[in-house]
């Protein structure tokens, strides 16, 4: 039965799913805080990285030739070499501070980016850029399940075309997650309770990811950019917004 907090999971998973499937990144920005208000944290988190799954698996689907191969590899492959240092960080490090950090390079970086689109361009892979960039997205996603801004920032870097910039993320975003949803399982987090949300969820994430794929068709060249330093911005101010506060996310 559609209950009403079903039907409110449903409009935020439609919404967080839109936002990733027309950026390539940013739904943990919309999901999980707007999911634990009504959902317990140890419900919604494992929820997030099932459809994180679903949406990744269905973009690579779709848009396979579109995807940055060696970047995504070298990326993934970088990232779990990160993620045991973000666990350490987690358990061992002043949380409020290291956020205040992170959100401040974050906003550093996309400002002057925004203001100076023309300035810096990657024009070509470099592994020890890659290895660099996936290493950072493994220690913020260990430590606070937030992977996505060094990949935007090496995205936007290469000046990667809308629709390459959301494939090769969700290549990322896909084995990443897998990976996520083992630790959730070994932890016993996958309940009955998760599987029923998720399930019901299926048809706004087929749907919002199909609207998500046409907005992103229509994002073209520095305008694209423009929106990923946006949000990027909105991750930062967030992050910084509710750390000052108290409200560690």
């Amino acid at each position: 039965m559609l209950t009403p907090t079903i039907t409110y999971v449903l409009c935020v998973v439609f919404v967080a799913t839109l936002f990733r499937s027309a950026f390539g990144f940013g739904e943990a920005l919309v999901a999980v805080p707007l999911l634990a208000l009504r959902i317990p944290v140890m419900v919604a988190a494992p929820l997030a990285v099932l459809l994180s799954i679903a949406v990744a698996g269905i973009v690579v689907a779709q848009d396979w030739r579109d995807i940055h191969r060696k970047s995504a590899f070298w990326l993934v492959i970088s990232t779990l070499a990160g993620v045991p240092l973000g666990l350490i960080i987690l358990k061992t490090a002043n949380e409020r501070l290291i956020k205040i950090l992170l959100a401040s390079i974050i906003l550093a970086f996309s400002l002057y980016s925004l203001l100076n689109q023309h300035r810096f361009h990657l024009r070509r892979d470099r592994l020890s850029w890659l290895l660099g960039f996936g290493f950072c997205a493994g220690i913020l996603g260990g430590a606070y399940g937030m992977n996505g801004p060094p990949l935007a920032i090496y995205g936007s870097l290469r000046r990667w075309p809308a629709r390459e910039f959301r494939a090769t993320l969700q290549a990322y975003f896909l084995p990443a997650s897998l990976v996520g949803l083992l630790g959730y399982w070994i932890a016993g987090f996958l309940s009955t309770t998760v599987i029923r949300y998720f399930v019901w969820s299926l048809l706004p994430v087929f749907v919002a990811v199909l609207v998500g794929r046409q907005i992103n068709r229509r994002l073209h060249g520095r305008s694209f950019l423009g929106y990923v330093y946006l949000v990027l911005i909105l991750i930062g101010l967030t992050l910084l917004i509710e750390t000052v506060s108290g409200r560690l996310i």
